[in-house]
């Protein structure tokens, strides 16, 4: 899975690269179905991953947020899948704040096992393998650990406030509150610099895989309200709402 890890980064980081070359430009934003913004550098990424991951693992199939999307019908069959979000914070992307990310992350018998997560503009990543987590910047990389804190940290979307939210931070005493887009919230918390991470809003698999797979690689968990890991074996693609914590 070494190998295959750094093949991963590598796809990532080429991807990153398309995303940046478009990043100051005036990018032209389109709209999907669900009224979420889509631009050239979601699509020129996605091509770069679909393409590299076919030719990396071709018996592996792969769900892109970005590409058609399989019918539950053929995909509970599957053992093992690739699940690709090639930029996620596309809204992030448009105010240029730097906090969007490349999410790719291999799902087996329903949990992701190996992921990446590349900021490419902050030009950090953070990959998984399923029991061990990296933060790698300027090919350096670091191990990572979920930490407790005195007074923890709880991080929240920058751009999906959610009504909720008070009603869970009733059970801290103290806490310190922190902002950040896309997949970068659950990799606070896999560096230990948050504590957790509770997602009140709706998300897509796409949007959580690689991130889920950061943080428990890195110690964390990742349950839903229910107190039961955050599962990709289903039919419905939006997710349960879910809370990411350091144990």
């Amino acid at each position: 899975m070494g190998n295959q890890l750094e093949s991963l980064y590598q796809i990532a980081l080429e991807a990153g690269e398309a995303i940046m070359a478009l990043y100051h430009t005036q990018v032209e934003v389109t709209e999907k179905d669900d009224r979420s913004p889509v631009t050239a550098a979601d699509l020129a990424a996605n091509a770069i991953i679909l393409d590299k991951l076919a030719a990396l693992t071709p018996g592996i199939p792969i769900v892109s947020e970005e590409s058609a999307h399989i019918p539950w019908s053929e995909r509970k069959h599957w053992q093992r899948f690739w699940l690709v979000d090639p930029l996620d914070g596309t809204k992030e992307y448009l105010r240029k704040n730097g906090e969007f990310t490349v999410n790719i992350a291999l799902i087996e018998q329903g949990r992701p096992v190996m992921a990446v997560v590349h900021a490419p503009a902050l030009e950090i990543s953070w990959l998984g393998n399923g029991s061990k987590a990296w933060s790698v910047s300027n090919d350096e990389w670091r191990p990572i650990k979920t930490e407790a804190a005195q007074t923890p940290v709880i991080v929240g979307s920058r751009s999906h406030p959610s009504p909720l939210l008070a009603e869970y931070l009733a059970q801290f005493p103290l806490y310190k509150m922190k902002e950040a887009g896309s997949s970068l919230k659950f990799c606070l918390v896999a560096e230990g610099k948050a504590q957790f991470y509770p997602r009140l809003g709706p998300t897509m698999m796409w949007d959580t895989a690689a991130g889920q797979c950061i943080a428990e690689s890195a110690g964390g968990q990742v349950k839903t309200l229910d107190g039961v890991p955050l599962s990709y074996h289903r039919e419905d693609l939006l997710n349960p709402f879910f809370v990411v914590s350091y144990l």
